[in-house]
């Protein structure tokens, strides 16, 4: 599951370029959240899985739903206008290191083990050396390169916040993922509907395509794998997921 999680991602970079061919980066956002929202009421239903019906569930699934899935989503569209899908998954594997500062700050119930911290700065370190990320940045826009760390950020925040106050829930899966990206469509929406084109071009099938794969299976079936690894492995392990990313959207290059 975590492999196969990583891979997903990994391919969501290219098809987030080529979705934005067709797409304003709130758009991308957006539509990634609706089909991954479709994607997880079939699981429902197949599974005929029960809804939540209390208030303070479907609150915190929100919040989630805003650090893991809305306000990342929108920055990394927004990034991907301006750097390549390669620097932004490059970028995008720093997120072990961001969860283990959160968790130091914030989430300190989770307990860290020191050969944990270790294996997730030696394989950041690996990363980072493969890709030759001591080259820099070059002459990337500022803001996109600031929109990729914020968002990091945010995942950073999101997978220690489900580890603590979803998984104890004992939802199933399909539930949670279905809460966090669902809330976050719908807090994406009016963003889309009122500041700026649906479209900024005429969709090729390619654009279609790969906005359907980024929402069904970028944010449906990767996040549905991710909360299955989160609950055994723990936050720290679980975002180590990222290290994957960068290698496979070289291979796309």
């Amino acid at each position: 599951m975590y492999t196969i999680a990583g891979l997903i991602w990994g391919g969501s970079f290219l098809f987030i370029e080529y979705a934005l061919t067709a797409l304003p980066p709130i758009g991308v956002a957006f539509w990634r959240t609706a089909f991954g929202t479709l994607a997880m009421l079939v699981a429902i239903a197949l599974l005929r899985s029960k809804f939540p019906t209390d208030f303070d569930t479907w609150r915190k699934m929100a919040v989630a739903g805003f650090f893991m899935s809305s306000l990342p989503f929108a920055l990394f569209s927004y990034a991907q206008t301006f750097v390549s899908s390669a620097l932004a998954s490059i970028i995008n594997a720093v997120t072990p290191i961001t969860t283990v500062i959160v968790m130091l700050i914030a989430f300190r119930s989770e307990k860290l083990k020191p050969h944990v911290v270790i294996g997730i700065v030696v394989g950041l370190i690996g990363v980072l050396v493969v890709l030759g990320a001591w080259q820099g940045f070059g002459e990337n826009e500022p803001l996109a390169i600031i929109a990729l760390l914020v968002a990091v950020v945010c995942y950073g925040i999101g997978t220690p916040y489900v580890r603590k106050h979803i998984a104890p829930l004992k939802l199933p899966t399909e539930i949670s993922v279905f809460g966090q990206i669902g809330t976050a469509a719908l807090t994406l929406l009016p963003f889309y509907l009122f500041t700026g084109p649906l479209l900024t071009s005429t969709p090729s099938l390619v654009a279609i395509a790969s906005t359907f794969a980024v929402g069904a299976f970028g944010s449906g079936v990767a996040y549905l794998l991710y909360y299955k690894v989160l609950d055994v492995v723990g936050s720290a392990i679980a975002s180590s997921v990222t290290y994957i990313t960068p290698i496979l959207s070289l291979i796309h290059i």
